[in-house]
């Protein structure tokens, strides 16, 4: 039997570690363990290892942080809402809170979006929006409508819905299907074409397409439902090329279909509009958001629904609408949170902010192009990717250890295999962008 530490004696220390409970998610475990990055506390830009070393955040924590870490309007928020009320139910209930919040975010979400779905993270958004598609489609009088289409390379978190739909291979093939009658269209990643970019590729208009033949393969009148992230971000910063989102849109209306887009990653703020879609000028049927909801402050997640979707469950008898929900839906604490962060939002122009400084962005990651290893670089607001040669025979290893070798130099990045993805908190200025691509191209010229 396996020596288990005492309450309250687990140390930092490797030995520690290798025996401690915690089964790390999206983690080499054993790798990790040997030598372990850990960090004890957060500030603004910063976080500090247990040993006080300080670390720019590169990623946003994980592309959720969009504020900065620790702002005290919100802990004070948070605070204050646990003292007062630390739990209600929402089922057949309600707190003053989540009608505050959804309102709140309805003012801020593109016109037409007035009604908010309240989930607990990315992943249970992702499988929401899909329950509304299907659930709506047979409202309407079209339950025939079943199957959903997603995208290869898409991510749309990891519960049954969202890893069906979802396009990356690793985290669906030790699962199953998950979800049947489930199709994709091909990905939107064209090296050859589009190689080092800035801002939307020119080509690939044609890749939507794809949906038109799966129309016809599958009979558009069997199709509830098509999600795809307006920047694919876990897949490596993937940029929709120009027009592809209208002719998605243009498909999805023609044959009824609705047209969901995760904006998980791309709400609130990281592409310089509150919203891809409305970076794009392409509106979704249903969009789905978290991390940046709350400044991931505590975990929440918000589905939002054009009104004419929600105006046809409103229709009929009274009863339950939907059988759908969480028992944390619309959480007091995470409520609380996610008002006080769009405070701090408006206060700072945060929504808007990576529009003055995308140019400089652009320009630091694209002056990397010539660098070692360096076969792509890729751009759209406050999100960036820089794509490395594989090894032979090693895929991935480069890039972690560029991510090993970054992290002990003082920045935080995040990799994909072996794609660098950079997505710094919306507080950022010019002199963060610049220590974190010289950093990254310092490492990109240490490693073979």
């Amino acid at each position: 039997m396996n020596k288990r530490a005492e309450p309250g004696a687990i140390s930092t220390s490797t030995a520690d570690l290798e025996q401690a409970a915690f089964w790390m998610p999206f983690t080499a475990n054993r790798q990790f363990k040997k030598a372990p990055r850990l960090l004890a506390r957060a500030e603004g830009m910063y976080y500090w290892t247990p040993e006080g070393r300080q670390v720019l955040d590169g990623t946003s924590g994980l592309w959720c942080v969009n504020a900065g870490h620790c702002r005290p309007k919100i802990v004070a928020a948070v605070q204050k809402q646990v003292a007062q009320m630390d739990f209600a139910p929402t089922f057949q209930m309600g707190h003053p809170a989540a009608f505050e919040f959804a309102e709140r975010l309805a003012r801020v979400a593109p016109s037409g979006f007035s009604r908010v779905f309240f989930t607990n993270s990315g992943s249970e958004s992702a499988d929401t929006a899909l329950k509304i598609a299907l659930a709506y489609q047979r409202a309407r009088g079209e339950p025939g409508r079943y199957r959903l289409i997603g995208r290869e390379r898409g991510y749309h978190g990891v519960n049954f819905g969202g890893m069906a739909v979802g396009g990356i291979t690793a985290n669906k093939k030790f699962f199953g299907p998950g979800v049947a009658g489930v199709d994709h269209i091909r990905h939107t990643h064209d090296p050859a074409r589009n190689a080092f970019s800035k801002g939307q590729p020119k080509h690939g208009v044609e890749f939507a397409d794809e949906l038109e033949r799966l129309c016809v393969l599958h009979d558009p009148s069997t199709i509830a439902a098509v999600i795809v992230e307006p920047v694919a971000g876990s897949a490596g910063v993937l940029v929709p090329p120009v027009g592809y989102l209208e002719r998605l849109r243009e498909i999805c209306t023609r044959h009824g279909i609705l047209l969901i887009f995760d904006e998980v990653i791309t709400g609130f703020g990281r592409l310089g509009k509150p919203f891809g879609s409305q970076r794009f000028n392409v509106m979704p049927d249903l969009f789905t958001t978290a991390k940046g909801l709350t400044n991931a402050t505590v975990p929440m997640g918000a589905v939002f629904v054009k009104d004419e979707i929600f105006q046809t469950f409103m229709q009929g008898p009274e009863g339950i609408e939907i059988f759908h929900g969480y028992t944390y839906s619309g959480h007091p604490l995470a409520c609380a949170a996610g008002i006080a962060t769009l405070d701090v939002f408006e206060e700072e122009g945060l929504l808007t902010r990576a529009a003055s400084i995308e140019k400089h962005w652009e320009e630091r990651a694209h002056a990397l192009k010539g660098a070692p290893h360096v076969i792509d670089i890729r751009n759209c607001g406050l999100m960036a990717a820089i794509e490395l040669e594989p090894r032979a025979g090693q895929p991935g290893k480069r890039g972690y250890e560029v991510f090993v070798k970054a992290f002990e130099a003082g920045v935080l990045i995040r990799v994909t295999g072996d794609t660098i993805a950079l997505s710094p908190p919306l507080i950022a200025d010019k002199s963060h962008l610049d220590q974190i691509f010289d950093c990254v191209g310092t490492m990109l010229r240490a490693v073979h």
